[in-house]
């Protein structure tokens, strides 16, 4: 009797904690984003920080959703998928515009030139939302059409959780290129560092498909990799290195 009355307060604790750890997987991930954005919006400056990196997002959480009609998954990492595409799209749309007025004497460029020089590097808002459409139409029909196929549902799940676990190289290169952070936000990448340790236990601990714990654990190396330049570049400052020009060298996240 006693056994069973102790056991029963326990109930909805591990219910509050399993929805504790549900809700800090849909939202966990866009919260490193905050500081980030609210430094691009303050200085209107988006020169640290690199679009690719919402490229990477976007095209991973929409093959993310995909996958999850050729086999489902636990709904808070569907949501999460839903929750990180709309802001990346607020991020981009931010650093859209901070970048075009900074460069108002930059010629204008838009997805449909079809231009691979200047692609993600475009003048509007509306012409990334039109490559993002363009992307899911084809990867939706082609999901459609090879639903029935375990082999092409695998090689989606891992492609999604592949292109994800390549979220920070794009900064890391940016930083390598420059000899720099300068501009990148020190606590986005530790909030992502710790976002990613979480979901990765949080992966393996539900048994996720295989796939979301290599994405983690790929994740938390690149993460370490930035922190470790951080360090770097503070403690043993280097001259930057001179690129020519680019028409759209701004690269913001």
């Amino acid at each position: 009797m006693e056994a069973s009355g102790a056991a029963g307060p326990l109930v909805p604790v591990q219910q509050l904690a399993a929805w504790g750890a549900a809700g800090a997987m849909v939202f966990g991930g866009v919260v490193p984003y905050i500081p980030q954005y609210r430094q691009i919006r303050r200085t209107q400056n988006a020169d640290g920080f690199s679009t690719y990196v919402c490229l990477v997002l976007l095209v991973a959480n929409i093959l993310r959703i995909l996958f999850w009609f050729g086999r489902h998954f636990e709904a808070p990492l569907l949501w999460q998928s839903i929750i990180m595409i709309i802001t990346m799209l607020l991020m981009l749309k931010l650093c859209t515009e901070v970048r075009v007025a900074n460069e108002l004497s930059a010629k204008r460029r838009c997805f449909a030139d079809l231009d691979l020089r200047h692609f993600w590097h475009w003048s509007r808002f509306a012409d990334y939302l039109q490559c993002l459409l363009s992307f899911g139409g084809l990867a939706g029909s082609l999901t459609y059409l090879c639903l029935d196929s375990p082999l092409f549902v695998e090689l989606l799940g891992f492609t999604a959780v592949f292109s994800e676990a390549l979220l920070g190289l794009p900064q890391l290169y940016r930083n390598y290129r420059n000899s720099s952070t300068d501009g990148m936000s020190v606590k986005m990448v530790l909030m992502w560092t710790s976002g990613d340790t979480f979901k990765t236990v949080y992966f393996i601990l539900n048994q996720a498909p295989f796939q979301f714990s290599i994405c983690g654990l790929l994740q938390v190396l690149v993460d370490m990799a930035i922190l470790l330049q951080v360090y770097l570049y503070s403690s043993y400052p280097q001259k930057p290195v001179s690129h020519p020009p680019h028409p759209a060298s701004t690269k913001a996240l």
